[in-house]
């Protein structure tokens, strides 16, 4: 595993512990959370910490995990397979994860229906 994948298998891990602190860890100051090809749906810290505050309250068995990626260095790319609670709503994502000085700066997210 190389040092970019693992950092997003990490923050993966730890967003499926819904550890808020060590989430947060992974990610730079000025993160953004976008849509692909669309607008920045959170910017910074404080909006990437209020989403995951709100999505792990609601959905406190919230899972996702890694079906296939691929690796180019400072980009990531990871299909995801999320279940929001055991044989709950589920879905596939492809994370486009950029990095930057050993965090995550931005994620462009794709969610299948």
């Amino acid at each position: 595993m190389s040092a970019s994948t693992d950092l997003v298998q990490r923050q993966l891990d730890a967003y499926n512990a819904q550890d808020i602190e060590a989430f947060m860890a992974f990610y730079t100051e000025d993160a953004e959370l976008a849509g692909l090809n669309g607008a920045v749906n959170q910017a910074g810290h404080g909006a990437i910490r209020a989403r995951h505050l709100d999505l792990f309250t609601e959905f406190p068995k919230n899972r996702a995990d890694v079906v296939n990626q691929i690796d180019l260095g400072s980009i990531v790319m990871v299909h995801e397979r999320v279940e929001r609670a055991p044989g709950g709503d589920n879905f596939e994502v492809a994370a486009i994860y950029t990095l930057r000085d050993g965090k995550i700066a931005r994620v462009d997210f794709a969610r299948g229906s």
